[in-house]
């Protein structure tokens, strides 16, 4: 067959694109996404001899659906879901944006390796707990994510702290007890301040969908109040300084791949629906909260990293390093800028895949020595040289160093405090890379340390060592090819081009 100049290759590539419409373009990814790792906990929970093989299933699963979803919104652009045909405000709309996608692909991308380690790292009793809590958290994180409504997001929240603090309390002792019951009360008392929040906005709007009350939402005292009462009780599970007090003994006691998860992405989850919120139903917000948000965030990258520094413990100082970074993402908001808001996220995505690295590679040590005594780690570093090459690489990022996404990250807010002229929150970023510069280096220094005696080590199975230095060349590929995860942020942004929040 003949075709015109140019029409045969533009006509080979329709029917090339044409399977992929097919098998992509009308499954509804965004409920899969929630019913899926729900269904699985389930299954898992009644059929625990076989929990293992489908929570890995179900990850690798999650991770093709996120793909999907990905695809779709490069296609088609922003999407807004209506549950059972019902749409706001009368039924509850689900929503994907670049935003929604950028948290949606953390999630499946950590929880993969979270999933692969796990797999060796937990015994069979335990792990008969393990995967349908944790499948149950990635179905709450998911449909926190994509949820338009701020009441799902108050349901989500609180199935996604209950299954955190359970996992907590998976690794057993009276210190694990106390820090799952510390974690218990906190996003109790966080959940209460949000849901009294949700009440001021919904008195005084009549609904609950965020793109209603963006339209409806005026100044005025019941917006102010509800703006205070769910800030305090997003910070207050987002551990942001000085309401950290809970992080630090709950991340240290839990198992190595729950402390992976926590630090990674449920602390991230509080703060991804303040964020929500503050760009889409508090912009009128003025600059003096936002002022305040970024000194708590400075703050807390200062406290954190001394307290960092001055650990002897190794998952002690992975916790506290998570205090550090977690301020990082509150700088965006004084600077109000997209570049800053790019920042955050990308400092949020990079800390993410970096931290479940660190946590791994701490688990890692302990499983082989029983000791995460930093001063100890001489004794057992010639058995684990993948494992200190993870928490090497992830350390590059968290110093925020080249060529990782951290470095991205931080580079992007500071080039939006030079362009904003709030040139001081520059000089937290350089402050706080060389606190995390001195106690990643107190690790690494021990590594390098010559050992007085070497101690009989357990072997560590394959896939755990493998796992963790996986999530840490991820870090290092960020910085590499940023163009593409910065490009998905924009699809649909609530943050043009140059905007503020």
């Amino acid at each position: 067959m003949n075709f015109p100049t140019g029409a045969g290759s533009d006509h080979c590539k329709r029917l090339s694109l044409l399977p992929m419409e097919l098998i992509l373009g009308d499954v509804p990814w965004i409920v899969v996404l929630i019913i899926l790792p729900l269904m699985g906990g389930m299954a898992c929970f009644l059929f625990p001899i076989i929990s293992k093989s489908l929570g890995l299933l179900i990850s690798l699963a999650v991770v093709a659906c996120v793909w999907g979803l990905g695809w779709q919104l490069s296609e088609e652009g922003a999407q807004r879901y209506a549950v059972g045909g019902w749409g706001a405000p009368l039924g509850i709309d689900l929503y994907a944006d670049g935003l929604s996608l950028l948290m949606v692909a953390v999630s499946a991308l950590v929880g993969l390796g979270i999933s692969v380690y796990s797999s060796g790292y937990f015994s069979r009793d335990k792990a008969n707990h393990f995967w349908p809590l944790w499948l149950f958290l990635c179905g709450a994180l998911n449909a926190l994510f994509l949820s338009s409504d701020i009441f799902n997001l108050y349901v989500t929240l609180e199935l996604l702290g209950l299954t955190a603090v359970a996992l907590v309390a998976l690794a057993n002792g009276a210190e694990a007890l106390t820090s799952a019951m510390r974690y218990l009360l906190v996003n109790l008392m966080g959940s209460l301040f949000y849901l009294l929040g949700v009440a001021f906005l919904y008195h005084s709007f009549g609904s609950l969908d965020i793109a209603i009350l963006a339209q409806r939402a005026e100044p005025s005292p019941a917006v102010w109040a509800a703006v205070g009462l769910i800030s305090t009780g997003l910070l207050l599970k987002t551990a942001l300084f000085p309401m950290h007090f809970w992080l630090p003994a709950a991340h240290a006691c839990a198992p190595a791949p729950v402390s992976a998860l926590l630090s990674a992405l449920v602390v991230k989850a509080s703060f991804y629906i303040l964020l929500r919120m503050w760009l889409e139903i508090f912009p009128m917000v003025g600059t003096s909260f936002a002022q305040l948000l970024g000194l708590l965030g400075a703050a807390a990258v200062l406290w954190g990293g001394i307290q960092a520094l001055r650990q002897t413990r190794l998952k002690l100082l992975i916790a506290y390093s998570t205090v550090s970074q977690l301020g990082y993402l509150f700088l965006a908001f004084p600077l109000g800028i997209s570049i800053a808001w790019k920042g955050a996220l990308y400092m949020l995505l990079s800390h993410a895949v970096a931290k479940a690295a660190m946590f791994m590679a701490a688990g890692n040590i302990l499983a082989a020595g029983g000791d995460d005594r930093i001063a100890a780690l001489s004794s057992i570093a010639q058995r684990l040289p993948l494992t200190l090459t993870a928490f090497a690489l992830a350390g590059i990022s968290i110093m925020g160093l080249p060529p990782s996404g951290g470095f991205i990250a931080k580079w992007l807010l500071l080039e939006a405090s030079i362009q904003s002229g709030q040139w001081w929150w520059g000089v937290i970023l350089l402050l706080g890379g060389l606190l995390a510069a001195a106690y990643v280096f107190k690790v690494v220094g021990h590594v390098f340390t010559q050992a007085e005696q070497t101690l009989e080590a357990r072997d560590v199975p394959a896939r755990m060592e493998w796992t963790a230095l996986g999530l840490a060349l991820v870090v290092i590929f960020l910085g590499l090819f940023a163009s593409w995860p910065l490009a998905l942020m924009e699809i649909g942004s609530p943050f043009g081009e140059g905007g503020t929040g």
